[in-house]
C-alpha cells in the first residue's frame, strides 16, 4: 500500500466522518474539510495525494474546487462522489480535471480498490521520474570477489537482505560501499520498489530537513510547490544514508524519531504521514568515537546499527586485484565503446599488486580509466600510469628516502600510506583538501589517518624520513 495523503471534501459530517475512520483505518493519512473553500485553502499546500470529493455543495461544488485546483498547478488526484448516477455530471468532472468518480454512498472495497490503483500510478511516476534524475546502474553487473573476507560480507548480505534490518556499512572512502547498499535492496523483498541514495554531507545544512521529509508550498521563502522528501521517494523501498556521520546533532534526533515511529512531516505541514522504509546507512567515520565524543547520537547509532557490515580496504584484499582488473578493464572497454581487447603489461600488474590505494576501488578504477584513455594499440604500460602510482607502486627501490623495509606487514604498509599522504600534500602546496582530493579519500580520513600516523611515530615506529 502507497503512503497516500487524502483529503476528504464533503459538507455533510457524517459521510466525512464515515469515510476517514474507514481509510485511517486501512492505514492511510486521511485529512477533512467541510466546503470548496477550506479544501482549496489545504490543497494549495500542494502535498494532497487524493481527493474524495463531493460534487453537490453549496457555495463552490467539487467541479468548480477541481478547476481551480487545476488552474493552481497542484497536482493532486481527484474522485468526485456523486448521489446521481449521471453520465453527464461525471463527463463534467472528467473534463475538470477528475480522474474517476463513484456513487454516493460509496462501497469500502471500492473505495480502498480506487485508492490502491491511484496509489500503484502515482508510484511509477515517481519512480519515473527518479530514474530520470538518478544513476541508478540497478541492471550493472558486479564482481564477484575472491579474497575471503568480501566472501564473507557477499554472505552476510545474503542472510541480512531478506530482512527489514536496518544496516550499517563502515570503510574506508572508495571501498564499495554504495555497491553493497544497493546488493542489499537487490536481495531484498523490496527490489522492486525504488533505491533512493542520498549523500549527507552534500545536502546544504539548511535544507537538510526539507530533502529528507519534504515541503509544503509555501513553508519556506523559495519553496514554490511541494516537494516530497527522500523518505516519502524511498517509501516501499530502501533510503541509503551515505556519509551518515555527516548528519548535525538536530537532524539526528529526527532521522531517530522518523526510524521509530515510521513517520514524517513535512516541513510547513500540520499532518505527519506514514512511510515504510528500510534503512541502510554507510560511514567511512568512527561513529563509536563520534559518540563519546557527542557528535552522533548514541540511541540513534544503536538503531541504525542493528546489523554492521564492514569493508576492508583493497590493500588488506590483495586477492582481488587480479579478477577486479580484469572485470575492469571489460567495463570501462564497453564505456569508452573500445572494440579491441586491451592488455595489461605484467610491470603494470606488479605496480597495481603492491601499490597500497588510499582511494581504495574508486582509486583502482580511476587510475584504469585513465590508463585506457592513454594506451595505444590496446596496450597498458607502465607510461599511462599516473607518475605518484608508479614511483610508488614499482618496488621498494622507488620510495626515495623511505628507510628499508623492516617489522610486520601492517606496520610497512602504515608506513607506505603515511609517505604517500605525506608526499600528496607537499605537492598540493599543503593544500590538505587537494591532496584528499587526489587520493580520493575524504577530508576527514585524511586527517583520521595523520593522527594515526603521529601516534604511530610516537609509540616508537617511525614513519619514515617523509613521515610527520
Amino acid at each position: 500500500m502507497a503512503a497516500l495523503n487524502i483529503l476528504i471534501i464533503d459538507d455533510e459530517p457524517a459521510i466525512r466522518q464515515v469515510l476517514s475512520a474507514f481509510i485511517t483505518k486501512a492505514g492511510y493519512t486521511v485529512e477533512q474539510a467541510a466546503n470548496g473553500a477550506l479544501a482549496l485553502e489545504r490543497l494549495l499546500k500542494g502535498d494532497i495525494d487524493v481527493a474524495l470529493c463531493d460534487i453537490s455543495m453549496p457555495v463552490m461544488n467539487g467541479i468548480d474546487v477541481i478547476r481551480q485546483a487545476r488552474a493552481s498547478g497542484i497536482d493532486t488526484s481527484f474522485i468526485v462522489m456523486t448521489a446521481f448516477a449521471s453520465v453527464d455530471t461525471a463527463i463534467e468532472a472528467m473534463k475538470a480535471g477528475a480522474l474517476d468518480y463513484m456513487i454516493k454512498p460509496p462501497r469500502n472495497e471500492e473505495v480502498l480498490h480506487r485508492l490502491a490503483q491511484i496509489g500503484d500510478l502515482r508510484g511509477l511516476r515517481d519512480e519515473n521520474k527518479m530514474l530520470r534524475s538518478l544513476v541508478l546502474g540497478g541492471t550493472d553487473q558486479h564482481y564477484r570477489f575472491i579474497s575471503p573476507s568480501m566472501r564473507g560480507i557477499e554472505r552476510m548480505v545474503g542472510k541480512v537482505a531478506s530482512t527489514n534490518s536496518t544496516v550499517l556499512i563502515t570503510g574506508e572512502s572508495g571501498t564499495g560501499k554504495g555497491i553493497c547498499a544497493r546488493q542489499l535492496h537487490q536481495q531484498s523483498l523490496r527490489a522492486s520498489g525504488p533505491f533512493v541514495p542520498v549523500n549527507c554531507s552534500a545536502i546544504p545544512e539548511n535544507l537538510l530537513e526539507s530533502e529528507f521529509f519534504g515541503h509544503t508550498k509555501g513553508a519556506f521563502s523559495g519553496a514554490d510547490k511541494a516537494r516530497k522528501g527522500l523518505f516519502l521517494q524511498a517509501d516501499k523501498g530502501t533510503l541509503f544514508l551515505d556519509e551518515i556521520g555527516e548528519l548535525p546533532l538536530a537532524l539526528q534526533t529526527k532521522l531517530l524519531h522518523v526510524i521509530e515511529d515510521k513517520e514524517v512531516r513535512p516541513v510547513g505541514s500540520e499532518q505527519a504521514r506514514r512511510v515504510d522504509v528500510r534503512i541502510v546507512a554507510a560511514t567511512n567515520r568512527n561513529l563509536n568515537e563520534m559518540v563519546a565524543e557527542g557528535k552522533f547520537r548514541e540511541d540513534l547509532y544503536f538503531r541504525i546499527s542493528v546489523f554492521h557490515l564492514h569493508i576492508p580496504p583493497l590493500r588488506e584484499r590483495r586477492d582481488d586485484i587480479p579478477g577486479l582488473l580484469k572485470f575492469v578493464l571489460n567495463r570501462s572497454a564497453q564505456r569508452f565503446e573500445i572494440k579491441s581487447n586491451v592488455t595489461v603489461d605484467p610491470e603494470v600488474e606488479e605496480i597495481f599488486m603492491s601499490y597500497p590505494w588510499p582511494g581504495n576501488v574508486r582509486e583502482f578504477e580511476n587510475v584504469l580509466d585513465r590508463a585506457m584513455i592513454l594506451a595505444e594499440d590496446g596496450r597498458i604500460t607502465v607510461a599511462d600510469l599516473p607518475p605518484g602510482i608508479t614511483k610508488i607502486g614499482g618496488g621498494s627501490q622507488n620510495f626515495g628516502t623511505s628507510s628499508p623495509a623492516t617489522g610486520s606487514l601492517r606496520d610497512q604498509l602504515r608506513k607506505l600510506e603515511a609517505e604517500i599522504i605525506t608526499r600528496s600534500i607537499e605537492e598540493a602546496d599543503g593544500d590538505r583538501r587537494i591532496a584528499a582530493q587526489k587520493l580520493g579519500i575524504g577530508l576527514s580520513s585524511l586527517y583520521r589517518k595523520l593522527e594515526e600516523y603521529e601516534q604511530f611515530s610516537l609509540s616508537g615506529n617511525p614513519i619514515g624520513a617523509q613521515g610527520e
